[in-house]
């Protein structure tokens, strides 16, 4: 199953180029099922992966000047925060086992992989959907803006993903962002969140860096592609598409996880 992840890895770079969102949320599910990773370690390897791909793809947004550096400076400052606190403090307190009712048991890992999938079905309804780009409501305030970068920390630190289905809408509606600038933004906010989170982790886990570097590599190859799409043609219906393949792989996730 390895070659199918290395090719999943492609495209989570190619969805990361093309919107700003949405590929690194199917990071988590690569590195467990086809290449059974336990997901707590799991959330490391995509911290490093979705955090190296943002990273590159956001100095491509700020050669283009299709990023709002203040912004997600503003946003950095409570999600890194929350990031750290997440990585360092929540997610250890867990326990393996957190429920147990006859036969069913609810583990750490079946719960962490579980709300990914509820995740996903939010982003996957935010793609389909494809909202309008801003609304008349009023400009937020920057508390609002660090209380929303908490949670989207919160979400990167305990599951590994880069969170940008919560970021661009509210670059987009909140901050009535233009599309681009938003997904340049957010490839900004994710790189920051996922490179803090797994520099965090460095020393705290036994890494297989050749795989690690293989699947950021292919990711990067993913990434320039959909960038380069993404200056061609509209997105419109390709996030669409992205978001029926989320919604499929956030069933997939519930089915497996129930049923093992």
């Amino acid at each position: 199953m390895e070659w199918t992840g290395y090719i999943a890895a492609i495209l989570i770079g190619i969805s990361l180029g093309l919107t700003g969102s949405g590929g690194s949320i199917l990071t988590m599910p690569v590195l467990v099922y086809l290449f059974r990773l336990e997901p707590a370690l799991a959330t490391t390897y995509s911290l490093f992966i979705v955090g190296s791909t943002s990273l590159a793809g956001a100095a491509g947004s700020y050669r283009r000047r299709e990023i709002s550096v203040a912004t997600g400076l503003l946003f950095g400052i409570s999600s890194v925060a929350a990031v750290l606190l997440t990585r360092h403090f929540l997610l250890p307190a867990i326990p393996a086992t957190l429920f147990t009712s006859g036969s069913f048991t609810l583990s750490r890992d079946m719960a962490m992989m579980l709300l990914l999938s509820a995740l996903m079905l939010a982003a996957a309804r935010s793609m389909i959907r494809g909202k309008a780009q801003g609304t008349d409501a009023p400009l937020p305030g920057k508390w609002l803006l660090l209380l929303y970068g908490a949670g989207t920390g919160l979400v990167t630190g305990l599951l590994g993903a880069g969170g940008g289905f919560l970021l661009i809408p509210a670059l987009v509606n909140l901050l009535k962002m233009p599309m681009r600038t938003a997904a340049g933004t957010s490839l900004f906010i994710i790189a920051l969140n996922s490179l803090a989170g797994f520099a965090g982790d460095v020393g705290h886990f036994e890494l297989q860096w050749p795989l690690l570097l293989t699947l950021s590599a292919l990711a990067l190859v993913g990434m320039a592609v959909g960038t380069r799409v993404s200056q061609r043609v509209s997105t419109t219906g390709l996030r669409k598409g992205f978001g029926w393949f989320v919604l499929a792989m956030a069933v997939f996730i519930i089915f497996k996880e129930l049923n093992t």
